[in-house]
């Protein structure tokens, strides 16, 4: 522990959970030491059984009253709140677009401001955005709203004064229960049999509890040759909402007129004439056609992914980037209104499954609520880490190939 500190500011913090199992008191502490502060551990309660949690009050200190603010909002990424956090104090927005510069900056758990000792929930939990305060509807109203969202005017939360963060049960405990067999590192030596019956009971018991799945979507899912699977996993009821790229359903849409994705026959695995042309072709056709749905309707469509979600009434998000193609005339080119179209499927969502995409994972991620358990299935170990190393705790990563994976899921769900 640091030595006794002359800082002036100062206070004190309290952290409960499986703190040494998990370390996340250790993380605390460094992030302290990081951010340039130092600290004090007042009491340390250790959990005598297993299932017994640990407590924790620490003493923060800082040489001036701003950067002890900015570790107390970095501490409660790991669940820590102020013993005394006092009311909120709000700031009006300056511009369109811009935050006071001493914006609270939110994390993904679950979050209460205290306004006039009423501590109000906020409307939705998603990290790396500001807390306006709204009582233009008679009662007040706290949303999280992205820094792109914001107008001039509107009264942000600034500091750490006045908010809280509550961690989800399964995360205080250190474990997933629903998921207890992926609690270690992620690894490709892992009973894949056993992980894909459980990820189908869970899917199960979401579904049972009328919430929705969804799933997040790369295009190696028809590389793979997994759109006969994917296909039946949507016709079963299992793809509430499916968010992805120009690539997947651009390559799907390939597959189901020409048996092609990148050119290569899926029947085969080898090359065709003219194959190189075939996913520009397949985006003609349905830009011709006016949209998917369109394609569907008119009966130009009549096979894969999407179509299958378009015949199952299922919503879909595509989002695109600088490399795209065409793209297809459903994909969001503006960036900042694909966030929007993403976030609007996020009610009633109790589970997420992201299959062989980094980009498109990690965007969802960031705006997922730390209550919602996610599941990262990728053949490349970075895919399913970068989630977790990103600030989603509750990402789950399974290292193997997609094909099989979707496959042996299909089974045991359909």
């Amino acid at each position: 522990m640091p030595g006794v500190s002359t800082d002036p500011h100062s206070t004190t913090v309290t952290l409960s959970g499986h703190l040494m199992d998990t370390g996340v008191l250790a993380r605390v502490l460094d992030d302290v030491l990081e951010y340039g502060g130092d600290y004090r551990i007042e009491s340390l309660e250790l959990g005598r059984e297993h299932e017994d949690e640990s407590r924790a009050h620490i003493q923060i200190r800082a040489t001036d009253p701003d950067l002890l603010e900015r570790i107390v909002m970095r501490l409660q990424t790991h669940g820590a709140n102020a013993v005394d956090p006092g009311t909120a104090i709000t700031r009006p927005a300056p511009a369109d677009g811009v935050f006071p510069d001493d914006f609270y900056s939110t994390t993904n758990l679950d979050t209460f401001v205290r306004l006039d000792r009423e501590w109000i929930p906020t409307d939705r939990a998603e990290m790396d955005c500001g807390l306006v305060v709204d009582e233009s509807g008679g009662r007040r109203v706290v949303r999280t709203v992205p820094v792109s969202d914001v107008r001039a005017g509107e009264a942000v939360v600034c500091g750490a004064h006045g908010v809280r963060v509550e961690m989800p049960p399964s995360v205080v405990r250190g474990e997933e229960e629903e998921f207890g067999f992926m609690g270690s590192a992620v690894s490709s030596e892992k009973p894949q049999a056993v992980l894909v019956r459980q990820i189908a009971e869970r899917m199960r018991e979401v579904k049972a509890a009328g919430r929705k799945v969804l799933w997040v979507g790369g295009p190696a899912v028809v590389h793979t040759g997994a759109s006969p699977a994917m296909v039946r996993l949507v016709e079963a009821g299992y793809v509430d909402v499916l968010f992805a790229g120009n690539a997947l359903a651009t390559h799907d849409i390939e597959s189901a007129l020409y048996g092609t994705s990148l050119g290569v026959d899926l029947a085969k695995g080898s090359g065709v004439p003219h194959g190189h042309e075939h996913h520009i072709r397949a985006i003609n056709t349905i830009r011709a056609a006016g949209s998917i749905a369109a394609a569907v309707e008119s009966g130009v469509l009549t096979g894969g992914v999407m179509h299958a979600l378009v015949r199952a009434g299922k919503p879909f998000v595509l989002v695109g980037s600088v490399r795209d193609d065409g793209p297809l005339p459903d994909v969001h080119t503006d960036v900042i209104e694909g966030q929007r179209a993403m976030r609007a499927q996020l009610p009633g969502v109790g589970f997420a499954i992201m299959v062989a995409t980094m980009l498109h994972a990690i965007a969802t991620g960031n705006i997922l609520p730390a209550s919602i358990p996610l599941v990262c299935v990728d053949i490349n170990p970075a895919t399913v880490t970068k989630l977790a190393d990103r600030g989603s705790a509750q990402a789950m990563g399974i290292v193997t190939d997609i094909g099989l994976f979707l496959e042996q899921l299909a089974r045991e769900l359909t």
